[in-house]
């Protein structure tokens, strides 16, 4: 396992409980079941993201809201590190990923990731995946990512583009609004306003990060059938599926229907397109009195 000293132990008021990555009303356990939803769709944006950072072989990086591990795996597949640190606060996920990866580089804990209790300045790089919109307070999480990355070392990050380029969650919510307008206010798109280039942009500034960069990253999202793309729905894990089992059987049986009535224009199977907003900067030098 790699073995990167932490500074310290996270204070008694950063229990796994905080609220930095409480993500209500979501729910966020099983890990297989969130493989199904959004960790295999994760993943195909994860090679682009790491390509782009263009981080050399040989360094050291934390993932802060690891999931199940897709962004882990394609740090230790695509760009050689020396070693990872993976922290999520879901002991389910944490699980998933230790089982997915057993490669001794990587070191998968359970943990906060506003007060990861690592050593400053320890990382090349420190990257997070489809974390920042689900935050109360998205700067705390970015001052802790910056707070351990090295002078000059990389920190950066991608979110779904729910207002529209995340197409398998958006049809969702078109038909569960049309259904039942007074949800309207629960859709992503309204809900995570930090999903845009300019706000992501601002939010790493703000942090005092410097050469900030934003692109988008396109990747398909192909169902084999209408059950393909309607069964992770089922599973509770994430703002949509939650909803969704929030609602008596009757409203989830139109919104089933209306759904499958209107993705039949895409043929079979359904090829979708989904986009991640990614975002990246690098930690300044300390300044010289």
């Amino acid at each position: 396992m790699a073995n990167i000293e932490p500074h310290r132990a996270p204070s008694p008021a950063a229990s796994l409980a905080s609220p930095l990555l409480a993500q209500a009303p979501e729910g966020w356990d099983p890990g297989a079941a969130y493989e199904r939803w959004m960790g295999r769709w994760s993943r195909k944006v994860a090679f682009e993201f790491l390509r782009w950072l263009g981080v050399p072989a040989g360094a050291t990086w934390a993932d802060i809201g690891c999931g199940t591990g897709a962004l882990t795996e394609g740090i230790l597949r695509w760009v050689a590190p020396r070693a990872v640190i993976a922290i999520d606060r879901s002991e389910a996920y944490v699980a998933e990923a230790r089982a997915r990866i057993r490669d001794p580089r990587a070191q998968l804990d359970v943990g906060d990731g506003g007060d990861t209790g690592l050593r400053e300045g320890t990382f090349d790089a420190t990257v997070s995946g489809l974390v920042l919109n689900f935050l109360p307070d998205a700067e705390v999480l970015l001052e802790e990512m910056k707070r351990i990355t090295m002078p000059s070392g990389v920190v950066a990050a991608y979110v779904w583009d729910y207002a529209g380029g995340m197409e398998m969650v958006r049809h969702f919510w078109d038909v569960a609004t049309e259904l039942n307008p007074r949800d309207a206010r629960l859709d992503q798109a309204e809900r995570f306003p930090l999903c845009r280039p300019e706000p992501l942009r601002d939010l790493f500034w703000r942090t005092g990060l410097a050469d900030v960069s934003v692109r988008a990253i396109e990747v398909p999202t192909v169902f084999i059938s209408f059950d393909d793309y309607w069964t992770p729905f089922l599973g509770g894990q994430g703002s949509a599926p939650a909803y969704l089992a929030s609602l008596p059987a009757d409203a989830r049986t139109r919104i089933r229907e209306l759904l499958r009535a209107r993705l039949e224009a895409y043929g079979c199977p359904i090829a979708m397109r989904a986009r991640a907003w990614a975002v990246r900067g690098t930690n300044p030098l300390p300044e010289i009195p």
